[in-house]
Order: C-alpha cells, then sequence, then structure tokens
C-alpha cells in the first residue's frame, strides 16, 4: 500500500472546504445493466456456465465410464492394477479442486482459472485420445500417454470444479437471491444430465464401433474430449457478458494456518507455568481475531465427524470398477438390447434423479408422520447400511458367477472331453475304467456336451482308449497329468482313425475376454491374424493352437495366410466370457470354412441381477451425501462453507486411496473382497453411531446470531477475513 497517498487522502477528508468551493464533478454515463434472459432477472452468461457445465461433466464421466475396461483389454493390465489406477485417477480428481480454489482465490480469479485450467484439461484428453489408438506406438508408450493425459484430466477438471458454480452465483445481484438458488438447481440438474447422458453413450461407441479392428476405445476418448472443446469454446463466447470479480484471498489457508499456529503455540507453551486455555484453539488468539478462532472451533467439530466417512466412499466409487469387472462376467443381452458392461453405470445417475424427489417428498415424509425423529445424523447411518447391504448382495452375486465357473481338478483327476473330426460316428471307452466317456457315439464333427472326470491312480498316468470305428476297433494311449484339463481329437478317414490328447487351460476366458482356439486340417501351416498384436500360427496336419484371449464382437472376415495364399474366415460373433473352437476346413465347393463350437458357453447369469445392488447403493448414496452436505453447511459459519466443502471432496479422495490399498494387498478373491468392504463400513457406521450419539448440534438461528453480533476490525497484525471465497 502507498503509505503516502494513504496521508493525502486523510488530509483531504478531514480539511474544511466550503460548498462554493467544490468543483463540480463530470457526470459518469449511467452503467449499461448486463443482458438478461427474455428480459428476466437472469443473466445471459449464465446460460454460457450451464451448457459449459453440461459438456465438461459429459466429458469427464463419459471418459471415465469406459476406463476401467480400457485398463484392462488395451493396456492389458490385470484386474487388480486396472482397479488401483482408476481409484488413483478418482482420488487425484478429489485432491486437485483444493489447489484450483487456491489458484482461483489468490491468484488468477475464477474466470481466468477456468479458462487455463480448461486448456490443460482439453491437452489431457488430447494426449489420453491419441494414446488409444492401437497403430500409435508400442504398449509401452500407450501406457506413458494414458497417465500424463489422465494427470491432466484430473489437474483440469478438479481445478476447475470449485470455480465453474460460484463463478455463475457471482453474475447475480445481491437482490435476486432467488434467481441465484434456482439457478445452483438447473447447475445440478445439468451435471447429473451430462453424467447420465454420456455414461450411456461412451460405452456405446466403445463396444458398437470397431477400430483398427478393436473396441475403438480412441473414439470413446476423442468424443469427450471433443464435448471438453466445445464447453471451452461456450465458456469463452460469454467472456464480455461476465463479471469478473478479482481475487480476494483464500479462506482455507487461512484456516490452516490458524490450526497450525494454535498448535505450534501450545507447544512452545507446554510448560506447567503457562496460563491454562479452555480450548486448544485459544492458543492461536495472539495472532488471529477471535471471531476466526470461533469460527475455527466450530468447523474442528464438524470435521471430527468426518473421519469416519472415506469408508462410504470407497464402497460407492467401485461402481465404475469392481461392478464392472463383475458385469463383464454375466450375460448384457436383455432380450430387446445387448447392455454393455460399461453401460449398467447409467442407473446411479438415473436412480439419484429418481430417488432424491421420492425421498424428500415420500420416504422422509412418512416417517416423520410415524412420530419417528430421522435427524441428519441418522440419515447418514442409514445410508451407510444400506451401501454395507449392496455390498452383500455384490458379494452373493459374485459367489453365484464363480458357481457357474468349471470345477477345480484334485491332484488324481483330469477333465476330458472327445472331439470327433472323422467322416463317421466314433465310441470311445476308456480301457481300465468301468464306464465309457459316452454311452453312445460321438458324431462326426461333433463333441462330448460336457467335460468328463476320470480318476487317476497316480498324478500322472497313461490313459488307455479303445475307438470303434465303423467295422474295426483301435487302441490308443496318452498320457495324462492330475488337476489339468484336457480334449481327445479323432480324425481320419474310412481306413484309419487317429487321435492326438490336447492339453487345455483350466481358465480359459480372463476378465470376460473372447478365448478362442483352431484345429488346422489342412496340409499346410496357416497364420490368423486376429488383431494387432494376436497373431496364430497353427501347423499343418491337424495343429492344435493355443488359446488367445480376443474382444468380444463380430469377426466376419479375419485375415488367413497359408504359405503365399491369403484368405478370410468368417468367425461369427464371439461373445463376452465364451471361449469357442474353430477348425479350419477347406470344402471344395465351399472354399476355406471355420467350422465353430463353444467349449466355454456364455455366462447365463443376467447383467439384470446387478440392478439390486445399484439401487441399494444409490439410494444410500441419496441419504448418506445430500444429507451429509446439508449437515455440515447447517452446523459451520457462513464464513467455513468453503473449507467444509474442501473437506468433503478430501473425504472421497482418501476413500479412493482406501480401495487402491485395499486391490493392491488384501489377495482376495472378489467375493471375500466384497464382504470385506461391507464388514469395513458397517464397523465405521458404529463408530459413526456412537460419535453422532454425543454429537450436541448447533441450531441454525445461533450461528446466525452471533455472526449478526460480529464486528469486523483489524487490530495489530491480526487478519480481516471478511471476504468472499470460491465456493469448492
Amino acid at each position: 500500500m502507498n503509505t503516502f497517498q494513504k496521508k493525502e487522502s486523510k488530509e483531504t477528508l478531514f480539511s474544511p472546504v466550503s460548498i462554493e468551493e467544490v468543483p463540480p464533478r463530470p457526470t459518469s454515463p449511467p452503467k449499461k445493466p448486463p443482458p438478461t434472459i427474455c428480459g428476466s432477472n437472469y443473466p445471459l452468461s449464465i446460460a454460457f456456465i450451464v451448457v459449459n457445465e453440461f459438456c465438461e461433466r459429459f466429458s469427464y464421466y463419459g471418459m471415465k465410464a469406459v476406463l476401467t475396461l480400457y485398463f484392462l483389454y488395451f493396456l492389458h493390465w490385470n484386474e487388480d492394477t486396472a482397479t488401483s489406477v482408476y481409484h488413483a485417477f478418482s482420488s487425484l480428481c478429489y485432491f486437485t479442486p483444493i489447489l484450483g480454489a487456491a489458484i482461483a482465490d489468490s491468484w488468477l480469479g475464477k474466470f481466468k482459472t477456468i479458462i487455463y485450467l480448461s486448456l490443460v484439461y482439453v491437452l489431457g484428453h488430447v494426449i489420453k485420445s491419441l494414446g488409444a489408438i492401437p497403430i500409435l506406438g508400442e504398449q509401452t508408450l500407450h501406457r506413458v500417454l494414458a497417465v500424463i493425459g489422465l494427470s491432466l484430466i484430473a489437474l483440469g477438471t478438479g481445478g476447475i470444479k470449485p470455480c465453474v458454480a460460484a463463478f455463475g452465483g457471482d453474475q447475480f445481484e445481491e437482490q435476486h437471491a432467488e434467481e441465484r438458488t434456482r439457478y445452483f438447481s438447473v447447475f445440478y440438474l445439468s451435471i447429473n444430465a451430462g453424467s447420465l447422458i454420456s455414461t450411456f453413450i461412451t460405452p456405446m461407441l466403445r463396444g458398437d464401433i470397431k477400430c483398427f479392428g478393436e473396441d475403438c476405445y480412441s473414439l470413446a476418448f476423442g468424443v469427450p474430449g471433443l464435448l471438453m472443446v466445445i464447453a471451452l469454446v461456450v465458456f469463452t463466447m460469454g467472456s464480455k457478458m461476465y463479471k469478473k470479480p478479482p481475487p480476494e484471498g483464500n479462506i482455507v489457508s487461512q484456516v490452516v494456518k490458524c490450526i497450525w499456529f494454535a498448535v505450534s503455540n501450545r507447544f512452545k507453551n507446554r510448560s506447567e507455568d503457562a496460563p491454562k486455555r479452555e480450548h486448544w484453539l485459544d492458543w492461536a488468539a495472539e495472532k488471529y481475531p477471535k471471531q476466526l478462532v470461533m469460527d475455527v472451533k466450530a468447523l474442528t467439530r464438524v470435521l471430527f465427524l468426518y473421519i469416519p466417512l472415506p469408508m462410504f466412499w470407497a464402497l460407492l466409487d467401485q461402481q465404475g470398477s469392481r461392478w464392472t469387472l463383475q458385469a463383464t462376467r454375466m450375460d448384457g443381452n436383455l432380450g430387446f438390447f445387448i447392455l454393455q458392461p460399461d453401460q449398467m453405470q447409467v442407473l446411479n445417475p438415473f436412480l439419484v434423479l429418481v430417488f432424491i424427489p421420492l425421498f424428500d417428498l415420500g420416504v422422509y415424509r412418512l416417517i416423520s408422520k410415524c412420530g419417528i425423529k430421522f435427524s441428519s445424523i441418522r440419515k447418514m447411518a442409514v445410508g451407510m447400511i444400506l451401501a454395507c447391504l449392496a455390498f452383500a448382495v455384490a458379494a452373493m452375486v459374485e459367489i453365484k458367477i464363480d458357481g457357474m465357473t468349471p470345477p477345480q481338478a484334485g491332484p488324481q483327476e483330469v477333465f476330458l472331453q472327445v472331439l470327433n473330426l472323422a467322416d463317421d460316428g466314433v465310441n470311445v471307452a476308456t480301457v481300465g475304467n468301468n464306464n465309457s466317456l459316452l454311452d453312445q457315439s460321438v458324431k462326426s464333427f461333433q463333441k462330448t456336451p460336457h467335460y468328463s472326470k476320470l480318476h487317476l491312480n497316480t498324478q500322472i498316468q497313461d490313459l488307455h482308449f479303445h475307438l470303434k470305428y465303423h467295422n474295426f476297433s483301435v487302441y490308443a494311449e496318452h498320457s495324462v497329468e492330475g488337476k489339468n484339463w484336457y480334449t481327445l481329437i479323432l480324425y481320419g478317414n474310412r481306413k484309419n482313425i487317429s487321435s492326438i490328447m490336447v492339453k487345455d487351460e483350466e481358465n480359459k476366458t480372463r476378465h470376460g475376454m473372447t478365448a478362442v482356439r483352431f484345429v488346422n486340417t489342412l496340409n499346410k501351416e496357416v497364420n490368423i491374424f486376429l488383431g494387432k498384436e494376436t497373431t496364430l500360427n497353427v501347423r499343418e496336419a491337424y495343429g492344435v493352437s493355443a488359446y488367445r484371449t480376443v474382444e468380444k464382437g463380430e469377426y466376419p472376415a479375419v485375415h488367413c495366410r497359408m504359405e503365399n495364399k491369403d484368405f478370410n474366415l468368417n468367425l461369427g460373433r464371439l461373445n463376452t466370457g465364451a471361449a469357442y473352437l474353430f477348425v479350419i476346413t477347406n470344402n471344395t465347393n465351399q472354399g476355406f470354412k471355420a467350422w465353430k463350437m463353444e467349449d466355454i458357453t456364455v455366462s447365463k447369469i443376467s447383467i439384470a441381477w446387478q440392478l439390486p445392488q445399484y439401487a441399494l447403493v444409490t439410494a444410500g448414496e441419496v441419504m448418506f451425501s445430500v444429507t451429509g452436505l446439508e449437515f455440515s453447511y447447517a452446523q459451520a459459519p457462513s464464513s467455513m462453507k468453503s473449507v467444509l466443502q474442501a473437506a468433503w471432496l478430501l473425504t472421497v479422495a482418501f476413500g479412493n486411496i482406501i480401495v487402491l490399498i485395499v486391490a493392491q494387498f488384501s489377495g482376495l478373491v472378489q467375493w471375500a473382497e466384497f464382504i470385506l468392504f461391507s464388514c469395513l463400513l458397517l464397523v465405521v457406521c458404529l463408530i459413526f453411531s456412537v460419535m453422532g450419539y454425543y454429537y450436541v448440534p448447533v441450531k441454525p438461528e445461533d450461528i446466525q446470531g452471533l455472526e449478526e453480533k460480529q464486528v469486523p476490525r483489524i487490530n495489530g497484525n491480526m487478519i480481516n477475513l471478511e471476504t468472499k471465497k470460491t465456493k469448492l
């Protein structure tokens, strides 16, 4: 501050000047009012802000919807790594709003912060989309681009999160408080609309459209990136209409400094001679205003209740990771529509829009009429219990899915199926065992309907087979090892019958993908190109390939090469979770063909069985999240609202870190992990209920009364906090 200028203004203020001596001031032209919507009290500028928010939320949720499957199928990370990276990204998205608020309030202001971080946001989308193009580099480059892109997106979306809503509120005059309230309703409606539409559309862009012979992740990321470009352009178009308040200081940093000073001052005065203070925050009174200390005291009472909250978010945010992975092993065919595994997430924003009015206008009023006092803390506790039940249901569904997987073979057991590629039926029996594999012959180009369990005398044993083919019998011997799965392949013509034993993989499909293998009946080796990095070499004369996992979808023309001759094979539609065997033949009339059969059929558990767990967890979210924010705002002074919102976002961030830790170090099977999360939240719910029982709520009128009595002043080096802050 210029002290000379300040002194001059004081002298001018108190020097006696007659009325006649006052020079006439030039009249300034009246300020032109900002344009409004249809002559109402709503500034036209908020239309640009609402459209910007819709596009940005479409961009964020659309990209995030396909993220887990992108990690799994494109980057080829395992389920635990995919889950960990997903929640690390989510956690970062909820840490960066603190940085965004600090930049806006202390340096650039809201408008410039939104513009600059939106550019970072767009850059992240561009890098992310480029990293999803299969022909662009190797796997290592794709992973590096994915990490860089996601880091920039987290900085962009988190940085503008605390600024956009508050910047829209700044556009209203103080006398238009009612219109401002309605604006926030429309603003949050645009958030849910963007989330609902994008979560439904982007999985379709990924799964129903093929790019470079694979699921089109580059398109699924590119469209949300385009929406973010539109969001930035729309927001910039309203630049001349906006009110752009300057930076006014960050309240979060002031609160942190106040708490730190109180702790350090108490530590310095820990001797017995030091005077006692009623509250530990009173040790900050030497430097900070009394009103600030009182507000921070009220804040810490609420923050103490926040300690158990991250556990709830740890469960809620697994809809996009563990629950999506569960959906990959379920049947998405609903009869009238095939639902993609990552499209199930659309249930959450849809049910939120349904449950909020249902609970406010129906459930809560009904409970109130029954004479039950349903306080905010009780609502939050019930929300936790509903989330516990949701994960218990998810565990039951997981157990049902596991029950449909093939059983485990013992140390002296093998599972065997027979595939007959001969030109006529063959009867197969094991010599030395009392039972035949089948009571009837295996028809030509057929296999036994299921694997048969055979008991061995030792872990490694030679099995003897009696093959009856036409009018003669053939004996064959093959060595097998316990705990494995085998296929006995028969081939020949009317003059001869031969057999080969092929070891199968116990788990043919991984993460709900499709597995394929080939038998080559031709006299020359065949190279099969299933994708950029999936090539199979099948040797001649009934050579059998290993299983390869591919993505589900239509494969009408798979490129094959036999010496210098190229041809295509129609594999038809490959469904998620199935394993297929293809026999390559060359018919004189029909040319090269692939005879198709299923080794493992598609999961018969409908994806609709996930509906109860989504309904329960969304009901819990409505009772927990909406009520929690309302309770927090009612229990703290108005100067602490933004600090509370920052702390609320941090509970979400720490909740995602909990999932990351459990996914990496628990080592549990999936249903047991679901039960673990359910039990942990139940314990946390009990702790929260005890904390809430002893919590004495502050009435809103008491807080308002204290604030009305406040007299703002500055003494010595005390800090004045009478500023409007960015709402997080």
